[in-house]
């Protein structure tokens, strides 16, 4: 870590000494750590930091150690870096996240201080989740995009998600259902060219959200792949990412009807111009199609992943056929 990054810790959060309590994790494919750190003389009692550096070569978990994915990653946390300077500040209680206590880039590394979710209520992580916990994330979802309606995506990705066609060549090469790849170019201009266009987090899954003691209040982190796009895109994600098979065929209308129901609220009070059915409909129509932009990219990227299942193939070829394919 770069000789400055302690003192702007302490800088940052008013503390006259800090301490280092653990990593919480590794960032993918080794470009840097999150850490937690104990404050003293300090309003917070504790403080993250997520230390980026670009190592010489990555280490990919499952082998696409491109110049495509480098380049890819390093736009990733200057996007999220655009996310906290310019836009964070948008979000409300109703779509949680941390603020950022300061942000700084020396050389190759970029130091991100943040809130400790841990300290403010959210101390929950979930490897399975009950309807309280999926309601809340939904909701979050539906808040974040009513909050972001109809903007431009200034300084972040132009089309959100690390998985969408554009910034994917490789992984659709590599893609051997054939009738899929076909239908993979109209799939994503459907996804782009869709009339009401919001943010999308680009990362909703379950790991990316801290929940209160509850499970009934959330909040939200991980803003690499923030950018413009369809909200249908985090709502596939997200169910995919927390659910079985089975769960996700049996509860599928639940789970719409809940998030769209929170959507019409958020965007009464947010952003009443909107005519509220209008995106609803639309956004109905491209729930399959967002779900199928995303087996596309697994099918590609690891053919043998285990959230490629039956559900996922009934609705892709569901979609393939509304191709005529």
């Amino acid at each position: 870590m770069h000789k400055d990054f302690l003192d702007i810790i302490k800088q940052a959060t008013g503390a006259s000494d800090i301490e280092l309590i653990e990593v919480i994790q590794e960032l993918w494919s080794g470009y840097g750590t999150i850490r937690r750190y104990r404050l003293s003389g300090a309003e917070l009692e504790r403080a993250v930091a997520k230390h980026v550096y670009f190592p010489v070569q990555g280490d990919h978990p499952r082998g696409w150690n491109t110049n495509r994915s480098h380049m890819r990653k390093l736009r990733s946390y200057e996007v999220e870096s655009t996310w906290y300077t310019s836009w964070s500040s948008c979000c409300d209680e109703t779509c949680s996240i941390p603020r950022c206590l300061a942000l700084e880039t020396r050389g190759k590394e970029t130091l991100m201080v943040l809130d400790d979710l841990d300290e403010l209520g959210f101390p929950g992580r979930r490897e399975s989740v009950g309807n309280a916990e999926i309601l809340a994330c939904l909701r979050l979802l539906a808040n974040f995009h009513a909050t972001f309606m109809g903007c431009k995506p200034d300084g972040l990705w132009e089309q959100g998600t690390y998985w969408h066609l554009d910034t994917r060549p490789d992984e659709l090469e590599a893609l051997t259902d054939f009738p899929l790849k076909q239908a993979a170019k109209a799939i994503d201009r459907l996804l782009r060219e869709n009339r009401y266009q919001t943010f999308v987090h680009g990362d909703a899954k379950l790991a990316n959200f801290c929940f209160s003691a509850s499970g009934e209040q959330v909040a939200a982190v991980d803003f690499q792949y923030v950018g413009g796009g369809c909200g249908m895109k985090d709502v596939a994600y997200f169910i995919g990412s927390c659910l079985a098979e089975e769960e996700c065929e049996q509860q599928e209308a639940w789970l719409l009807d809940s998030y769209f129901s929170a959507l019409k609220q958020a965007l009464a009070r947010r952003q009443p111009s909107f005519d509220t059915k209008a995106v609803e409909e639309e956004w109905r129509t491209l729930f399959p199609l967002a779900w199928t932009d995303f087996h596309r990219f697994l099918k590609g990227w690891s053919p043998g992943h285990w959230k490629l299942n039956a559900y996922s193939e009934r609705m892709a070829r569901r979609v393939i056929e509304s191709f005529g394919g």
